[in-house]
């Protein structure tokens, strides 16, 4: 018998791996597919030469992730660090820009500029505090109760219209609405506000870093930490029920919370299998990877320069679409998240060319082909871009499951994300990540804090384990 069983080698999982691995117990990783790293894998998809993450692109919750702070990240990984960490175009040619430096960005805001720094400079000023609160369960006592409150404040400011007023032209507006818009949710709305002001605050923060090579380096450096102390790691094997696996005294699941109810059946108690069976799913996404002979011909030039990019034009566009995929339609003017690693990490893309990796949400299970209106949208603010395109590989929400079982309906996130879900995550309690089967955590996104990739879900998980199942109170250490 080993110790330790890990299932999925998603961010989650290898954290969680290698937390266990380093304190000295037997642990066994297994992946159904044939490399390590789940949402952070890179692979040539469209022509050779061009690499392509195949889910995460950007980083900012790694960067500031208090399991890969203390993992040294940036010391195994190189990463890029551009000074504009997202850029918003609208029409005409203007562009709204999030600079590292909260001070530039609210110079070019212009007539909303200091209202965008008083929305985020007491989130700056206590960003340690803002980060230890989020990436944890909700129902705790805050380690700083004062960025706490900054934050819970200006997520219900700008979370009900209420909020709106703040700004008074249309361009503050838009860059908010853009960032919030990775939450796959209704704007406003309490999910939009804290995603959004979560990642806009990291964005003058530490940056939207993303690692030289994809998003694989990170899964890379993890892997290995884990093989040199001791893991185990198994691939291309799929695992349906605890038979499958080798004895052991503990299995963490970096599964959605659906696989867990299947996988335990009927060792779990029935109100808790109920509660896993309701645990509500969001909107899928359709992706797209291009394969380009040169930049992307932007409008506003200023836009090459960040490696984010939010396409969905003003606050009301943005609102309108994400209104229609939460009603189960296809948006007409889809919001469209894009990455252009290849304009800062030059060993993505042959010499001279580019990649470009972009995704709209979409309702769930949609197996509606989303190439054209992304294209569509993409010219709009640079035209000529259909012109350089030399290849694609796309993704619907329907196949996104069929790639990953985890992202059920195409749903990336592990889960729908609302007030409920946060603090349900897939159940309420103090330490959610614990099943009632002895033994059996789940370590996934369907765990608080959430979504991302910052490996918290899995550190969580296992530093519980660690406790519990085997009476060590100690986290091991994880540096270099």
């Amino acid at each position: 018998m080993i110790d330790v069983n890990v299932v999925g080698s998603g961010p989650n999982g290898l954290a969680a791996a290698v937390v266990l691995a380093r304190a000295g117990l037997t642990v066994q990783l297994t992946e159904r597919a044939t490399t390590a790293g789940g949402g952070l894998r890179t692979a040539e998809v469209t022509l050779p030469g061009y690499r392509h993450d195949l889910c995460s692109a950007v980083h900012p919750a790694a960067l500031a992730s208090p399991f890969f702070r203390a993992f040294e990240l940036t010391r195994r990984v190189r990463f890029v660090a551009p000074e504009i960490s997202y850029a918003h175009p609208l029409d005409e040619g203007v562009a709204a820009l999030a600079y590292r430096s909260v001070d530039r960005t609210a110079d070019a805001l212009g007539i909303d500029g200091r209202a965008w720094e008083r929305l985020f400079q007491p989130l700056l000023n206590r960003i340690e505090g803002v980060v230890a609160f989020t990436a944890n369960q909700m129902l705790r006592w805050p380690d700083d109760t004062r960025a706490a409150i900054a934050y819970a404040v200006r997520v219900l400011e700008q979370g009900t219209p209420l909020g709106w007023p703040r700004f008074r032209g249309r361009v503050a507006p838009a860059l908010l609405a853009g960032v919030g818009g990775h939450a796959a949710a209704r704007q406003p709305s309490l999910s939009a506000a804290g995603t959004g002001l979560l990642l806009a605050a990291h964005a003058h923060a530490g940056g939207w870093g993303y690692p030289i090579g994809g998003s694989q380096a990170i899964a890379d450096a993890l892997t290995d930490d884990f093989l040199a102390h001791g893991g185990r790691l198994q691939l291309d094997r799929e695992i349906r029920r605890p038979a499958d696996l080798e004895s052991s005294r503990v299995t963490l699941l970096d599964t959605s919370a659906r696989f867990l109810a299947s996988f335990a059946g009927d060792a779990l108690p029935e109100r808790y299998r109920r509660a896993l069976l309701r645990y509500r799913y969001g909107t899928g996404v359709f992706k797209v990877d291009f394969a380009l002979s040169g930049p992307v011909p932007w409008a506003n030039p200023e836009v090459l320069h960040a490696p984010t990019v939010h396409l969905g034009g003003s606050r009301d566009e943005i609102v309108a679409a994400a209104d229609a995929v939460s009603r189960g339609r296809v948006a007409q003017h889809p919001f469209v998240l894009a990455t252009q690693p290849s304009v800062l990490d030059l060993s993505r893309a042959p010499v001279g060319s580019q990649v470009l990796w972009a995704y709209t949400h979409v309702p769930r299970n949609s197996d509606v082909n989303m190439t054209e209106p992304i294209i569509r949208q993409i010219e709009r603010f640079a035209p000529g871009f259909r012109d350089r395109i030399l290849g694609t590989a796309t993704m619907s929400a329907s196949q996104l499951t069929e790639h990953d079982p985890n992202y059920v309906g195409g749903d990336i996130l592990g889960g729908e994300l609302t007030l409920r879900q946060l603090i349900k995550r897939p159940v309420v309690g103090r330490t959610p990540w614990k099943t009632p089967v002895p033994g059996l955590y789940l370590c996934s996104s369907a765990t608080p804090p959430g979504p991302a990739v910052h490996g918290m879900n899995g550190f969580h998980a296992a530093v519980l384990a660690l406790r519990t199942e085997f009476g060590v109170r100690e986290v091991p250490s994880l540096a270099l």
